[in-house]
């Protein structure tokens, strides 16, 4: 199979990432894997096909992580004919640019929805990855899996929202690793003004009545085509705990990792997600969990790979790509 990883920059790239262990499962199968970054892709004048200035990922024997990544650094960039891959996973995290990079963050689903058209397997699908950028894609699931919520650039409608529900959470409706995520108590929450201003400065805000349980952190699930994903009998799950005085349990935040059991709260929800997951082609996904409620759902790039690795002594990333295999039928 002929494989690449988009990401954002190949440059920036850190060997922890999962992207850098699916990457290494996928060379170690004998697979032929590039890295393309977003900004690395030309569309031909002669022939209008799209090529990319791309980075090869080969694992070498006895590699680490770290000196995986560097190699794929430290090589010359190669021309490639992208509608000649057989797959292409996307990798690039487009919330990372929306501030910096405004033009590069919708250019993963752009190239994707491309290549798709081309005969290349794209995942996740892009044109799902559209609406799955934004936490607005909850609200398409069950209301029995979600919390109550509302999307709004209103300060005086977060107000209103907080005065009926009481204790809840505030944050950017596209937002990424924590960033600008606030506890509001209730509509007589000190700092609520503020609050409001610092979140709508990234666009609307999606303001989430509070889970009971969430003070204890959230749990993170990957899922595969739909389903809770595993490898022998263990499954890539854990819960992110907050530490200090931080109720943010994002791994980027300090909140640490424990091993997660799952149950039947967390089976039910997989089953109640599981056929849009599949129709929308989100094929990689992982969702925050707390209680029997889905906060949120991470289509674009989800990470937590090297957590799974340290809590359970196990290397999920070939069963993913095993699954890749079949689905480009290779």
């Amino acid at each position: 199979m002929r494989l690449a990883f988009f990401v954002n920059e190949v440059a920036t790239e850190i060997d922890e990432y999962t992207t850098t262990r699916l990457a290494r499962a996928a060379s170690r199968r004998g697979h032929e894997v590039w890295y393309v970054g977003v900004g690395d892709v030309e569309l031909s004048a002669s022939d209008g096909q799209l090529v990319a200035r791309a980075h090869a990922a080969q694992y070498g024997e006895d590699d680490t992580l770290e000196s995986f990544m560097e190699r794929i650094k430290e090589c010359d960039a190669e021309r490639i004919v992208m509608e000649d891959l057989d797959a292409l996973f996307l990798r690039n995290d487009s919330i990372d640019d929306l501030q910096e990079r405004p033009w590069a963050s919708p250019l993963g689903a752009v190239f994707g929805q491309m290549l798709k058209a081309r005969g290349v397997t794209v995942v996740n699908d892009p044109a799902g990855l559209t609406r799955a950028t934004s936490k607005l894609y909850l609200e398409e699931y069950p209301e029995k899996i979600r919390p109550r919520s509302l999307v709004t650039r209103d300060p005086e409608a977060i107000e209103r929202f907080a005065g009926e529900v009481g204790h809840c959470v505030v944050k950017p409706l596209y937002g990424a690793k924590g960033r600008n995520v606030f506890m509001i108590s209730d509509d007589g929450e000190a700092n609520l003004a503020q609050i409001t201003e610092a979140v709508l400065q990234d666009g609307y805000a999606i303001v989430q009545e509070f889970v009971d349980g969430g003070e204890d952190g959230d749990a993170r699930i990957f899922l595969l085509e739909g389903q809770l994903l595993e490898r022998d009998g263990l499954p890539a799950a854990f819960r992110r705990v907050p530490t200090g005085n931080d109720p943010r349990a994002n791994i980027s935040k300090g909140g640490r990792s424990v091993p997660l059991e799952i149950g039947a709260a967390e089976r039910g929800i997989i089953e109640a997600m599981s056929e849009q997951l599949v129709a929308d082609g989100m094929y990689f996904v992982g969702i925050d969990v707390i209680g029997d409620k889905v906060v949120e759902i991470n289509a674009e790039s989800p990470g937590g790979m090297q957590s799974v690795e340290r809590l359970y002594e196990i290397d999920v990333c070939p069963t993913v790509i095993e699954a890749l295999e079949h689905r480009a039928g290779r």
